[in-house]
């Protein structure tokens, strides 16, 4: 019985450094990366601009969800009027997978819709239409931290 119990101690002496060793190994997960697009659409262009927002942006990200870039995003309207200088018409709010997720969507784009030049003019006139737009990388905030 002595024997055995030595023999298994001697066993765990020498499994017990593997086991930590691949513990301390195991990777850190990813931080999400959450960023805010703000769009100011010119009056009177709303159903031309978001049109054009849906058949580009939208697509893009949906196909940067299915490819594991983007974890999520939601799409924000106004739901009352503000003053003109703090009035915004979209908000969308992505959260990436990590930073180096968030810079796919060029060539997402690319694959998505291979007739470059069509894609280039309608995006220009969304541009067009656009009259204020920021690209805002947030943060949670943990009103407990210290």
């Amino acid at each position: 019985m002595l024997r055995l119990i030595s023999l298994s101690l001697a066993v765990l002496t020498l499994i017990a450094p593997i086991t930590i060793k691949a513990q301390a190994a195991a990777p850190t997960p990813a931080k999400p990366y959450l960023v805010e697009w703000v769009y100011r659409v010119q009056y009177g262009h709303h159903d031309q601009w978001w049109s054009l927002f849906r058949k580009y942006q939208i697509a893009a990200l949906d196909r940067e969800q299915q490819l594991g870039y983007v974890t999520s995003y939601t799409v924000y309207g106004p739901g009352l009027h503000t003053s003109e200088d703090s009035r915004w018409d979209y908000r969308i709010v992505i959260s990436y997978k990590d930073q180096p997720s968030s810079t796919h969507e060029g060539e997402v784009l690319h694959q998505l819709f291979p007739d470059q030049n069509t894609l280039h003019k309608e995006e220009d006139r969304r541009w067009e239409l656009t009259s204020n737009h920021y690209d805002l990388p947030i943060h949670v905030v943990d009103p407990h931290a210290e």
